[in-house]
């Protein structure tokens, strides 16, 4: 079971993308709608915003995974997610595609100067949705960002069960919500869908 990939991402489910290589390929799809994750590793991702990552992407969205471990990727490719490493996204000197959202680890803004300067730029600009997964939010982030949260459809369900199975997590029942704080929901409606939605 793996989420429909198309086009030049019909390649190994193991497979870590080169920067250059997946920016060629969104500079031929300059309409679609992009999310980026920001994590430490595959399973970080996939227990906190597998469910999103799959209904995004059957949504139409290209979905990039970046991370600092890039050891073990299925998981995500399960979702149909593209992985690139997180250092060489960083270091490129080329930042000429922007994501429409990013899901970012509340880990990876205290650990990495580079993406809390892009975090903290992307809320003053307001040019991208910032959603942050985990109870404890980072400081100078706290009063900024906003409970929200995405409820899974069936397949999302589905499909994260057996992208948390190949990352090794135990098996348990999926939960139906993935909870996160977030900054303004600016393309809330806009493209059609409201998946991400302010907790009352």
């Amino acid at each position: 079971m793996v989420a429909h990939i198309s086009g030049s991402r019909d390649q190994a489910l193991d497979e870590v993308y080169s920067v250059a290589g997946w920016r060629a390929h969104s500079r031929k799809h300059l309409l679609r709608y992009r999310l980026a994750v920001v994590a430490s590793d595959a399973a970080a991702a996939v227990r906190h915003v597998g469910g999103w990552i799959y209904d995004r992407t059957m949504a139409g969205w290209e979905v990039t995974a970046m991370l600092a471990d890039t050891s073990d990727v299925r998981p995500l490719r399960i979702l149909g997610a593209v992985v690139l490493d997180l250092e060489d996204s960083l270091a490129s000197p080329v930042h000429d595609i922007w994501p429409h959202a990013v899901a970012v680890a509340p880990e990876m803004i205290e650990s990495d100067p580079r993406v809390r300067q892009g975090v903290l730029d992307s809320l003053q600009q307001r040019r991208t949705e910032i959603a942050l997964w985990g109870a404890q939010l980072p400081a100078d982030l706290d009063g900024r960002l906003e409970p929200a949260h995405h409820r899974l459809s069936t397949a999302a369900r589905a499909f994260k069960g057996v992208a948390l199975a190949a990352a090794g997590e135990p098996e348990g029942e999926v939960s139906g919500v993935e909870t996160f704080h977030c900054g303004e929901l600016l393309l809330t409606g806009l493209w059609g869908g409201a998946d991400l939605t302010r907790t009352a």
